[in-house]
């Protein structure tokens, strides 16, 4: 197992080690691309916070009744997911740390068995996070284009179905992508997936800005202060536009990672981004740290209950 004994297909491409030309590549570009030395305690220190914090944003929406509706239950399924990456991570670390130390010895069928279901929980993850933020972008338009139908049509059985299948595709669909994980056409797929969220993401955003622009505006020009609907609205879509920003910012090096493994296993440029691979493990694992800050500073409710969570105020 490497350092950090990420996922296999997503490390480096398939086929970096075969052929002269590779060879080649690696040592042209060996002076200069060796990638980033990440010691482990950032990342056990990393997986820590962020576990503590998700399972703080979990607790909080659990312990207040007026946080029981979709849409914090949303953020609630998206908060489990940031703890899948912080958990795998731990797992992960401790699991070599054994390894290495002579503390656990098992059979390498073993040890190869034990990395495909830590990838898989990483997968899921992957998976999830770009469902729930997929299922809260919608949520919030309903909100603020169907404000008078909202509870009609994002009842609560609705919200259950779409958690549980959420749930269930991103669990079969990371089965499949360990399975296959040789498979360009699964690395396409996984790809095609981020790409369809972020457009579908940024399309609605943009609608739900371009509304609130237009309504502004309609108020400054008759002198009339917001309505809290509408205040209370912007102010949860600034807050998963955020979410989005910092979700892009920290996933997108990992997707261009595999967009690259797809299109230029071979290429110096390629192979040189590719053992960068330790930095993008980093900046996932900060975004699993920052979503709950971002609840935390944009939510009053959500924050004073997380204050009472804290200071064990049940």
């Amino acid at each position: 197992m490497s350092t950090l004994a990420p996922l296999r297909l997503l490390r480096e491409p398939s086929n970096a080690s075969e052929g002269n030309q590779s060879n080649a590549t690696v040592g042209a570009s060996g002076g200069w691309c060796q990638g980033v030395d990440i010691p482990n305690e950032l990342f056990l220190a990393l997986g820590l916070v962020s576990l503590v914090e998700n399972l703080l944003v979990v607790a909080a929406i659990l312990k207040n009744r007026n946080l029981h509706s979709p849409t914090y239950y949303f953020i609630c399924c998206l908060a489990v997911s940031d703890m899948l990456v912080s958990i795998s991570n731990l797992a992960e670390m401790l699991f070599m740390l054994l390894l290495e130390h002579g503390v656990l010895v098992m059979r390498p069928s073993i040890v190869r068995h034990m990395d495909s279901v830590i990838d898989m929980l990483i997968c899921s993850s992957v998976v999830s996070s770009l469902s729930f933020l997929g299922v809260i972008a919608v949520d919030r338009y309903i909100t603020i284009f169907y404000a008078l139908r909202y509870h009609s049509i994002m009842t609560l059985q609705r919200a259950v179905v779409t958690m549980a299948s959420v749930w269930l595709v991103s669990t079969v669909s990371s089965t499949v992508l360990i399975t296959y994980y040789r498979s360009n056409t699964i690395l396409l797929c996984l790809i095609g997936f981020f790409l369809f969220m972020l457009v579908l993401m940024l399309v609605l955003y943009i609608h739900m800005f371009a509304l609130a622009r237009h309504h502004l505006h309609s108020i400054s020009s008759q002198q009339k202060p917001p309505t809290a609907h509408r205040g209370g609205s912007l102010k949860g879509a600034v807050t998963l536009t955020i979410l989005l920003g910092v979700f892009f910012i920290c996933w997108g090096p990992f997707f261009f990672h595999l967009i690259l493994i797809v299109t230029c296993p071979t290429n110096p440029f390629c192979t040189c981004f590719c053992s960068y691979f330790n930095l993008f493990l980093i900046l996932i694992i900060c975004n699993s740290v920052i979503d709950p800050l971002i609840y935390a500073f944009r939510s009053q409710e959500l924050r004073r209950t997380l204050r009472e969570v804290v200071t064990c105020s049940w």
